[in-house]
């Protein structure tokens, strides 16, 4: 299933773990810290187990949900979720149900933080006129989404959004505009509350924010990382060890170059946002990894095609 790892530690040994909770028998560690689920467990139904991991001594102890993985691998990221075509509003519950209807594999969605230390699903920096960081989230939320659904925090979100495990969400961390600080504040509360919801199998993270990609990585070094912004060549994202590069297509049309150069790199190729059918055909001919899209229904028909 993996590797057993203590930042800072790595040089411990199997013998230094051992696993607790209702479903320990069903996992065993091996040499060299490897995680194994036992044999006649390894086709159950379950799409998740919950596990403890602790050392031996009993200093340090860790919950993880071990997540059967049935994500699709079509490429399709679903922009704010499938809403264009399907009616329903942008970054809520339902364009993220709608996008696991459809078999995206990713659903990408926008995350601030409100001035009363909220973080709130949202794409502009202001709603309604109002503000997002200096709202309250009682004021921002009074005015419902067009659905009747309430303006999605954080935490409500991961907790709908893991009843599945084929879609992955793509959280994309918002720049403040008041301050750095404000931003990494915001990046650190997002990945604390990605871990109290055990969501990490279920999460990739997006921003563009160089510095918020940053502090992602020190926060959790295993997590998938890609930068947005397009003004940094691929050597340089990948010696900062992010996961790919995820730039608006204007920008790999002008650096074709960093196509090839971000594979030479092992960086994965996302582009943003492809609602053209004949820019599509351009991205799938180049092999980009994931395709971000207001139409997914068109990108998997050529997908499948």
């Amino acid at each position: 299933m993996g590797t057993i790892v203590i930042q800072g530690a790595e040089d411990a040994s199997a013998e230094d773990f051992v696993l607790r909770g209702d479903n320990a028998g069903k996992f065993k560690i091996k040499k060299g810290n490897q995680l194994f689920i036992r044999g006649k467990y390894a086709k159950s139904a379950e799409k998740w187990v919950d596990l403890a991991i602790g050392t031996a001594d009993g200093q340090l102890s860790a919950d993880f949900r071990i997540l059967k993985d049935q994500f699709h691998t079509n490429g399709v990221i679903a922009h704010r979720g499938a809403w264009k075509n399907t009616k329903v509003p942008q970054n809520s519950i339902a364009s993220f149900e709608e996008a696991v209807k459809l078999g995206c594999e990713g659903s990408e969605f926008d995350v601030h933080l409100s001035a009363d230390s909220v973080t709130i699903l949202f794409h502009d920096r202001d709603k309604e006129g109002l503000v997002i960081e200096k709202t309250s989230y009682k004021d921002l939320s009074e005015e419902r989404l067009s659905n009747g659904e309430v303006l999605p925090e954080l935490v409500d979100f991961l907790k709908a959004a893991m009843n599945q495990n084929t879609t992955k969400m793509v959280l994309e961390i918002k720049p403040s505009a008041v301050s750095k600080e404000r931003g990494i504040a915001l990046t650190e509360m997002v990945v604390r509350q990605v871990r109290e919801a055990k969501a990490q199998a279920w999460v990739d993270y997006i921003s563009f924010g160089y510095d918020i990609c940053q502090r992602l990585l020190e926060l959790d070094p295993y997590a998938n990382v890609a930068y947005l912004n397009g003004d940094k060549a691929p050597s340089e994202v990948a010696a900062d060890k992010l996961f790919g590069l995820d730039y608006n297509q204007k920008v790999f049309r002008e650096h074709p170059d960093w196509i090839t150069e971000a594979k030479e790199q092992g960086l994965t190729l996302n582009v943003w946002t492809v609602n053209k059918a004949e820019d599509m055909d351009w991205f799938l001919e180049k092999e980009f990894d994931f395709i971000t899209t207001d139409e997914p229904e068109l990108l998997l028909e050529k997908v499948k095609k």
